[in-house]
C-alpha cells in the first residue's frame, strides 16, 4: 500500500513538473528560393571532366541551420523562430551543384555525400553568408572563397573569391531568405563560369 502511494506520488510530481516547462516557440524552416533564372550555356562546348563539389569550410556561427544576421559591429545572432533547411555550406554547395547541371556543360558531377573520384574538385570556404546592417540599412552578403583542386593529388589549380550584396527594401524573415536567393544565383552563375574556364585549362584530356 506504502509503494503504491509512493508510486502515485512520483508521478503527479512528474506530470507537474512537465506542466511547468515553457512551451516550445513555433520555429520556421526554409528552404534557399529556387533559382529564378535559367543558366543554360545553350550549344556551349560539352566538358568531357569530371566535377566533384564539396561542401565549403565555414566558421562556426556559419555551420548550422540559424540564419545569421549582424545587426551592429561584430555581433553575430541569428533571427528568431527561424531557420534553414540545412547548414548554409550544404544550402551553398546543393546550390552549386544546380547550377553546374542547369548550365549544362559538366555532366559528370558529383558530391562529397558520395566516394566517387573525380577529376576536378570545387571546394573552398564560405566567408560570408548573413544579412548585414549599415546604420538602418541591410543587405544579404553571400562571400566565398572558391579552390578548384586536381582529384588525384589535392594540388590547388586556381583560386578566386566571389562576393554578393543584395540590399534588402524588407527586413523580415521572408523576404531575407528570398534576398538569400537573388545573392546566391548572381554568386553561383559566377562561380559556374569561373570553374568551367579554369577546368578547360587543367583537366586531363578526355580518354578515347
Amino acid at each position: 500500500m506504502k509503494l503504491t502511494r509512493l508510486a502515485l506520488l512520483a508521478g503527479f510530481t512528474l506530470v507537474s513538473a512537465c506542466s511547468i516547462l515553457p512551451k516550445s516557440e513555433p520555429l520556421d524552416v526554409y528552404r534557399l528560393p529556387a533559382a529564378q533564372a535559367p543558366a543554360s550555356a545553350g550549344s556551349a562546348t560539352a566538358q568531357h571532366w569530371s566535377l566533384r563539389l564539396n561542401k565549403l569550410q565555414a566558421s562556426e556561427a556559419l555551420n548550422r541551420p540559424g540564419i545569421a544576421v549582424i545587426p551592429q559591429g561584430d555581433v553575430i545572432s541569428t533571427y528568431k523562430a527561424s531557420r534553414w533547411s540545412d547548414p548554409a555550406p550544404v544550402l551553398v554547395r546543393n546550390r552549386l551543384l544546380d547550377g553546374f547541371q542547369r548550365d549544362g556543360r559538366i555532366s559528370l558531377l558529383s558530391t562529397d555525400d558520395s566516394n566517387f573520384q573525380a577529376d576536378l574538385e570545387l571546394g573552398g570556404s564560405l566567408q560570408a553568408f548573413q544579412t548585414e546592417y549599415q546604420g538602418t540599412q541591410a543587405s544579404v552578403v553571400v562571400r566565398v572563397d572558391a579552390l578548384l583542386v586536381r582529384g588525384y593529388d589535392q594540388r590547388i589549380l586556381a583560386s578566386r573569391r566571389f562576393e554578393e550584396r543584395q540590399p534588402l527594401s524588407d527586413v523580415k524573415v521572408p523576404a531575407v531568405v528570398a534576398g538569400f536567393g537573388q545573392a546566391s544565383d548572381r554568386l553561383t552563375a559566377k562561380v559556374v563560369a569561373w570553374a568551367v574556364d579554369q577546368g578547360q585549362k587543367v583537366a586531363p584530356p578526355a580518354r578515347p
